[in-house]
């Protein structure tokens, strides 16, 4: 009887240390997917706001070149009507 409490007692104990390394395990597992979902998300915030600066660049461009029509296409009327004056 001694033998068989024995046995059932080394069996046990080696079911329960089984059990708390998987559960590491598993904690490990939990944080790397928790780590890998953090740096999914970091990275899908990072190209937004990289998105957002690159058409906030463009739409300034294109008012800089806007401006830049409308100067030109001032300089062109005060020509013309200095050229007309003349004639």
């Amino acid at each position: 009887m001694k033998k068989v409490a024995i046995v059932t007692v080394a069996v046990l104990a080696l079911g329960l240390a089984a059990c708390n390394k998987a559960e590491s395990t598993n904690n490990a597992a939990n944080e790397t997917v928790v780590e890998n979902n953090a740096e999914t998300d970091v990275n899908a915030a990072s190209t937004e706001a990289t998105n957002a600066a690159d058409q906030a660049l463009n739409a300034a461009g294109n008012e800089v070149n806007a401006a830049g029509n409308a100067v030109e296409n001032a300089s062109n009327a005060v020509a013309n009507a200095t050229s007309n004056k003349t004639k």
